[in-house]
This record gives structure tokens, sequence and C-alpha cells, in this order.
């Protein structure tokens, strides 16, 4: 599926909107899995990069890259770039943003975890 995606033009202010309202939902689901004892993951934000702790030590971070208007996530399992395409956080191969995240997380946490597009 990669080429073909075309990513939506966004200003400025909705790029910062959207990433802004993506990381808020990453966040409010890591502090909902630790109020409800599911896992505990430390989240740090700091403007538009979010660092991800999960046990065992290991890390994914997101982060914004607003000149490119994509977010980037890295994780153990590699390096993915999404752009905003029709709606939603898409991939090079087509992945949307929480699948690609819900996998890396649950590898790197041996359990399963589902970050979902709320």
């Amino acid at each position: 599926m990669t080429a073909s995606l075309v990513a939506t033009p966004l200003s400025d202010i909705d790029y910062q909107t959207r990433t802004r309202a993506l990381l808020d939902r990453v966040e409010a689901t890591v502090d909902a899995w630790l109020d409800e004892d599911v896992i505990d993951i430390d989240s740090h934000r700091t403007g538009g990069l979010l660092e991800l702790s999960l046990p065992g030590g290991s890390k994914i971070v997101l982060n914004t890259q607003p000149p490119l208007q994509e977010v980037w996530l890295a994780a153990r399992g590699g390096g993915f770039h999404f752009r905003y395409v029709d709606g939603q956080w898409i991939e090079r191969e087509g992945r949307e943003f929480h699948v690609v995240l819900s996998e890396q997380a649950s590898a790197q946490a041996g359990q399963a975890l589902s970050f979902v597009n709320a």
C-alpha cells in the first residue's frame, strides 16, 4: 500500500491540534492502565515529545515533526513515520498509528496492549 498514500494538507494550527490530541489520548490510555493496575508504564512529555518507559527498562518515543507534518514512533522494533491521511495517522506501509503503537508496546511489555483511535 505505500507510495500512493497522499497526506491530507493541514494548516500549522490543525497539525498542532491533531498531534496534541493524539499524544493526549496515548497519555490518557497509559494513565488509565496505571489506575486499573493493568501495567506500570511511566510517561514523560515535553512539548511534542512523549516518552513511554515500559517495564524492563525499554522505551517508546513518540515525537511530532512539524516541518514534515509527521509523527514519529521509535521503538525496539524500529522507527515509523506517520502522515495524516483521510482522518488517520498512517505509516508508509499503510498501517494506522494505534495499530503500530499497540504492536510495539505489546512486544516490549510482554503482554497484549491495545491503544485505540478514539
